[in-house]
């Protein structure tokens, strides 16, 4: 009788981090790493995948040991355990992808204070079962990866003419370099909030006209 209920829940904290409660377009989480390391997609899917690694994870141990946890230090465990995957993200990424872990530099050890991932612990994970602990990091950090990487490949295809580093465009093109400069970032950003904003609200007055 309940498994249904639970199935739904579990789907619902899943697809909320996708689209409705987004970190990066919704709730405005990340900053740092969203600005700084989204000039190329391969540099924004690499801090996207290793963010979602470590909100897993951590969020797997914070869930399995909430009732043990002391309520006195639990902030000091969450830092702990997140401190814990980020150094096996860092090691893991200057062992297989040098030039990669080299573009993001200390941005990957800063993922240890990103609030996205310490508040996933404080608002959820330390007060929900495992599945949907899993459920909701695996929804915002999927949701996480989706920003960065669209941020990326906006900035990458106008600002150098290629996706991945494959050309996209003829001898013509002429960069926007701005774009993968840092105020490229604020710009690409603004301009996707803009966008969302405008969607939501499209989508508000086409609910409220069918129900009149």
């Amino acid at each position: 009788m309940n498994k249904p209920i639970e199935t739904s829940r579990t789907a619902e904290e899943f697809l909320k981090g996708l689209w409705r409660e987004n970190p990066v377009f919704v709730a405005v989480l990340g900053m740092c790493p969203v600005l700084a390391v989204t000039n190329t997609a391969i540099n924004s899917l690499a801090m996207g995948l290793a963010t979602l690694f470590v909100l897993i994870f951590s969020s797997l141990l914070v869930s399995t040991f909430r009732n043990v946890i002391p309520k006195q230090v639990r902030i000091t465990a969450f830092i702990i355990i997140i401190a814990t995957f980020v150094t096996v993200v860092d090691f893991a990424l200057a062992a297989l992808a040098p030039d990669i872990h080299k573009e993001l530099g200390a941005f990957i050890a800063l993922i240890v204070v990103n609030c996205l991932i310490l508040g996933r612990q404080e608002a959820f994970a330390s007060k929900n079962p495992i599945g949907l602990a899993l459920a909701d990091a695996t929804g915002m950090g999927l949701g996480f990866v989706f920003a960065l990487f669209c941020l990326g490949a906006l900035r990458e295809i106008l600002g150098s003419g290629t996706l991945f580093n494959f050309p996209l465009f003829g001898e013509g093109f002429e960069p926007w370099v701005i774009m993968i400069l840092p105020p490229g970032g604020f710009f690409t950003l603004g301009f996707l909030l803009l966008f969302i904003n405008w969607l939501q609200n499209r989508r508000q007055k086409q609910q409220t006209a069918s129900m009149n």
